[in-house]
């Protein structure tokens, strides 16, 4: 009875004292932790999700990402052709007189576009939603050239060429976006646009400009030019059909991502907001000058080119990036609680582990819910400051000494200023985080260089 109680106890003794089964427990409660953290994930998914719904609605009530395509002028070409068709069952075939419209299309000689771009920033509920108003001046003026539209007419059954029924097409993306009156200046005339478009094919959302006769201005150079007042949310871009197409753009606000098929030649972007500049021929295009009957609706969208109103990295995705670092603060925390263990002879059980580890956990809940009601940066002092003040005390009854837990609160500090300056910095952020992460491992050698782990556990044992 007395050798089977002297068992017991050296089994109890074991493990109380033993430093691998102490390793293997804060491994396990390490993943275990995996858990809540990978819930804390699904909740700043679910979030953002909801955030993207919310901006999705309120741009479908104030106007979508807009697009600016054109002016496209289009004349209508009839053909007359002689068809034979069936009279009646016996088979007998008479002649008949078909006509069929074509369109011949003609781009800008040169078109020239100067925006101002005011972002506004909508509130619903507990988001924010980054739209825009826009003030556009576009002008050009298109090359009427007599010979270059015959050279591409079929001239064998042409019937008419319908200059009197010429139209301007200017694409417009989202038509609720228009604030004001549109009035083309098309020479000496000022022409009403009407809405809808009638070469739905190639631009289908967008406004018609009827011409006068363009006989009489045939071989000669017709000069437009009209405004714009346009709002729509996160996205402005444009085609560029000008023979040479120049855009000019100023806004206030001060993260533009440029995107599309061509970047700005010049750009300035600064806390005050961006000016960009862009300059496109008709050589960095695939698109013809002027054609008949082709649609070349792919090859326009595939040339658009633009900004986008929207932050690089906004406050989810900063939650979400602070969250894949959840497994490094645990187990950085876990090591200076272990060591002080192993080195200060200060016992800690496995469920103060556990206790340090859901108050990590907690951060990250902490951080996403007061994102949503302040900016993050903000949220992120405040969110850090509680959950170090919280384990700081606590620690400080477990460790018995200030000196100890001055050094814990110090790690958390470090870990906490190297998260936050690495979420800053995203195209930094791989670079600083091995950086950080050799350095807090050759640390970790460093103290713990001299420690025999051999003889620990065996005076444990």
């Amino acid at each position: 009875m007395e050798k089977q109680t002297t068992l017991l106890e050296n089994i109890s003794n074991w493990v109380k004292n033993s430093v691998t089964l102490k390793l293997i427990t804060i491994t396990i409660l390490m993943l275990l932790l995996l858990i809540p953290a990978s819930m804390i994930k699904s909740v700043i998914h679910e979030r953002e999700l909801l955030s993207e719904v919310t901006n999705a609605e309120v741009s479908a009530k104030w106007a979508e990402n807009q697009q600016i395509n054109g002016p496209v002028l289009t004349i209508p070409i009839t053909y007359e052709y002689e068809k034979e068709v069936d009279v009646d069952e016996m088979e007998k075939k008479r002649t008949k007189t078909v006509q069929q419209t074509y369109y011949y299309h003609l781009l800008p000689e040169a078109l020239n576009i100067n925006g101002d771009i005011t972002p506004k920033r909508l509130k619903r509920g507990i988001y924010e939603v980054v739209v825009y108003k826009s003030t556009m001046g576009i002008k050009g003026k298109f090359k009427m050239d007599h010979a270059s539209l015959n050279q591409k007419l079929n001239q064998a059954n042409l019937k008419e060429i319908r200059y009197d029924q010429a139209f301007l097409t200017i694409g417009i993306s989202d038509l609720r976006g228009i604030k004001d009156q549109i009035a083309v200046k098309w020479g000496d005339q000022q022409l009403a646009a009407q809405p809808g478009t009638r070469i739905s094919n190639m631009i289908p959302v967008g406004i018609t400009i009827e011409l006068p006769d363009l006989k009489s201005v045939m071989d000669s150079t017709v000069n437009f030019d009209f405004a714009l007042a346009l709002q729509g949310s996160k996205n402005m871009s444009f085609v560029p059909l000008g023979k040479v197409t120049e855009v000019a753009l100023k806004s206030d606000w001060d993260s533009p991502s440029f995107n599309g098929n061509f970047l700005p030649d010049n750009r300035n972007v600064t806390e005050a907001g961006f000016t960009a500049n862009w300059k496109i021929l008709q050589l960095n295009r695939n698109l013809p000058q002027s054609w008949l009957a082709t649609n070349h609706s792919q090859n326009m969208n595939n040339a658009a080119f633009g900004v986008n109103l929207i932050s690089p990295i906004d406050d989810y995705q900063k939650s979400m990036r602070s969250a894949k670092y959840a497994v490094m603060t645990i187990a950085l925390t876990f090591l200076i609680f272990f060591l002080v263990e192993i080195l200060n002879k200060r016992r800690i059980h496995p469920f103060q582990y556990a206790l340090v580890g859901l108050g990590l956990c907690l951060f990250y809940v902490l951080l996403v819910s007061i994102t949503e009601h302040s900016n993050f940066n903000f949220a992120y002092g405040i969110s850090s400051l509680g959950i170090i003040t919280m384990i700081s005390l606590y620690a400080m009854s477990v460790f018995k000494t200030k000196k100890l837990t001055l050094l814990l609160v110090t790690t958390l500090i470090g870990i906490y200023g190297f998260l936050f300056v690495t979420l800053q910095i995203a195209d930094y952020a791989l670079l600083m985080g091995s950086i950080g992460l050799t350095l807090i491992l050759g640390l970790t050698m460093y103290f713990t260089r001299n420690v025999n782990w051999y003889k620990l556990n065996a005076v444990a044992e």
